[in-house]
């Protein structure tokens, strides 16, 4: 098996040095946490591990002997495979296409697609996945692409696994699935580099931890050290409350949405968020929160029923008409729908201000510089200047950019779908700080999230879905995660005789009815 390791490796962007004399040791059999704020290096770190970096003072040492890897191909060889956050799969190919991706098994210049068959159920077999190899990949969910692009690693005969973010889109239960069969691969000799910004998750997969935070190595200790001392050690301060709720006064009623009904997907949604409040959208996957979202914003369509911002009748599927009554959406995927990437942080920031700030047709460049640079500054988003691309920030400091869109807007109500995920600890108070902004001023917050602690943490009232259905509500004080659970799957039950679940609650619990 095979002992991987970076030893004393800085790498320099331009005038900003990312990493500084970091060294990480990943021992075979062992699984190797790596932990920091957006922007402190591991994703540098684990790039000059696998070969999309070379460092530029350092080096790589492969069971104790000093290697080169010039590229991804010498990593493979050398036994080291990545798993991206972002995974490289072609989603209209088969399961089995995409496993021999690049290096199709051939017999005279011919495709053998019985041997790859074959092959590809061979490798499935190895972690335990039942799937239909000849499926195309779009079918599968999140977590079964993640076991494929697990499985593509193994057949290179990989010994070292380094996972990027595996659990950011994953449920609980395939989050778990997924720690078993790493479980297996320890049992196997694999040592595995492992990312998130989940704590909970370090001790129940992790054997090591090394905090990096400035691109510099600030610890390195035992995974089961309390998840505080790893907040400490990350952002450089404690912590106290990670949920800032700052509660408001309810107000008038900003959004109103009555009714809303598409064909396969949503049925009579109805629900309301005021001035001052959070209200949190809450479900299972494919509960509906999504759609929901994006009906209200005018993203997509719907066949029936109505949205209406501060008294006003929002047209169906008109981005425009939502956004110039006070709506902002900031979606689920940041990156394709909600920045720019090639485009700097300054015009990404001016984007939903653009129109209404011009004058005869003329977009007022110096006015949005001016503005875009004292949002970055409030918002404290990490970057070399105003000028650097949004798509070379960090996960959270994109997100900053979305949200920052936004408070330049004014919008009076802010819809977040997943406004957390992919976001380290101490970026995460600060997106939630923003939030309370929003409700301080007067305006209102509508947050899909399948993070239930951040639901019941931050939002006011909580509003649960379950198969395109509202299956009831309750006020997020006095809810549990078992309660919010019970409305989630209670409209499975339901659904074929058209029912929903109100909870009320008594002196000393709660009750469910059904109508």
């Amino acid at each position: 098996m095979t002992r991987l390791s970076l030893v004393g490796a800085s790498k320099t962007f331009g005038p900003a040095k990312v990493v500084d004399r970091v060294s990480v040791t990943v021992e075979p059999g062992k699984v190797h946490v790596l932990l920091g704020e957006n922007g402190a290096g591991k994703s540098t770190v684990i790039k000059m591990m696998s070969g999309i970096y070379q460092p530029d003072e350092g080096h790589v040492e492969i069971d104790g002997k000093r290697v080169t890897l010039p590229n991804i191909d010498a990593a493979h060889r050398h036994g080291i495979a990545v798993i991206h956050q972002e995974l490289n799969i072609v989603p209209e190919l088969s399961v089995m296409e995409n496993l021999f991706l690049g290096e199709l098994p051939s017999t005279a210049g011919f495709v053998s697609r019985r041997t790859m068959k074959r092959r590809a159920r061979r490798a499935l077999q190895v972690i335990g996945l039942d799937e239909d190899v000849t499926r195309p990949m779009r079918e599968l969910g999140a977590a079964r692409q993640q076991m494929v692009m697990i499985a593509k690693a193994l057949m290179r005969n990989s010994s070292i696994l380094i996972l990027d973010e595996p659990t950011a889109s994953l449920t609980s239960r395939e989050c778990e699935r997924l720690f078993s069969i790493m479980d297996d691969l320890k049992a196997k000799g694999i040592g595995m580099v492992f990312i998130s910004h989940h704590l909970d998750e370090v001790a129940r997969v992790g054997d090591v931890v090394t905090v990096l935070r400035d691109g510099q190595v600030v610890a390195t200790i035992d995974a089961q050290a309390p998840e505080d001392t790893l907040v400490r050690l990350m952002v450089g301060r404690d912590i106290d409350d990670q949920y800032p709720r700052e509660a408001q006064e309810p107000g008038e009623t900003l959004l109103k949405v009555s009714h809303l009904t598409t064909k396969g997907s949503l049925t009579d949604v109805s629900l309301e968020v005021h001035a001052g409040e959070v209200v949190g959208l809450a479900g299972l996957v494919g509960a509906g929160r999504t759609e929901t979202l994006r009906a209200i914003v005018g993203a997509d369509g719907y066949d029936y029923g109505s949205v209406t911002v501060c008294g006003r009748k929002l047209p169906r599927r008109n981005i425009a008409a939502s956004i110039d009554a006070g709506l902002g959406l900031v979606p689920e995927n940041r990156r394709d729908e909600g920045l720019i990437l090639d485009a700097s942080v300054a015009e990404n920031l001016g984007l939903a201000t653009m129109v209404p700030t011009a004058t005869l047709g003329f977009v007022d460049r110096r006015g949005q510089r001016r503005r875009a640079t004292r949002t970055a500054g409030r918002l404290r988003i990490r970057m070399a200047d105003i000028k650097q691309s949004a798509g070379s920030l960090s996960g959270g400091n994109q997100q900053k950019v979305v949200f920052g869109k936004w408070s330049m807007a004014d919008v009076k109500v802010l819809l977040l779908d997943e406004p957390t995920r992919g976001v380290d600890v101490g970026a995460r108070v600060e997106i939630y700080e923003l939030v309370n902004a929003v409700t301080a001023s007067g305006g209102a917050v509508l947050m899909a999230s399948s993070d239930l602690p951040e639901v019941l943490g931050m939002a006011d009232r909580i509003v649960v879905m379950s198969n395109g259905r509202v299956s009831g509500q309750m006020p997020a004080a006095d809810a549990t995660q078992e309660q919010v659970m019970a409305l989630a799957v209670s409209h499975m039950e339901n659904s074929k005789e058209g029912k929903s679940t109100t909870w009320t609650r008594s002196r000393h619990s709660w009750h469910a009815t059904a109508h």
